[in-house]
């Protein structure tokens, strides 16, 4: 995969983590709102970072879709909690793709959001994973 595409994918990603959590607010209990509206302004932020970079990089960046399929429906905070989970997994999987393709700065940046996504996915789940976005990547899912 070429930085390029990596660099796509992961803007696709935080897309879709964008409008997940658009969802996840609407549904999460008030003691986790603030998280929830941390969490999606921290992708807002990658978002727009990532759009910066596929036009540095000469590309035209992925624009977001109009919704999205939920991988679940979402009907209380519980549900809310698992699929904000469900996100941070999907974009570490991507990160970790954007990890192995680029070098220098870019690099270093995948590598941070890789980490901020997992410790993220870690505190809605509950729990970690020995090697976040590899796992994701190894059952065969994608951002």
């Amino acid at each position: 995969m070429s930085a390029v595409d990596a660099v796509q994918a992961a803007l696709a990603a935080e897309h879709a983590a964008v409008y997940g959590y658009g969802v996840v607010g609407g549904r999460i209990d008030d003691d986790r709102a603030h998280e929830a509206a941390a969490a999606h302004a921290a992708h807002r932020a990658r978002r727009d970072a990532l759009v910066r970079t596929a036009r540095d990089l000469g590309a035209q960046p992925v624009v977001a879709a109009a919704a999205y399929d939920l991988p679940f429906a979402v009907r209380d905070s519980a549900a809310a909690v698992r699929l904000a989970a469900e996100l941070e997994e999907r974009v570490a999987g991507v990160c970790s793709d954007l990890v192995r393709a680029a070098d220098g700065p870019l690099r270093l940046e995948a590598a941070a959001a890789l980490r901020e996504a997992a410790v993220r996915a870690v505190r809605w789940r509950g729990s970690g994973v020995a090697f976040p976005g590899l796992a994701e990547r190894a059952a065969g899912r994608s951002g």
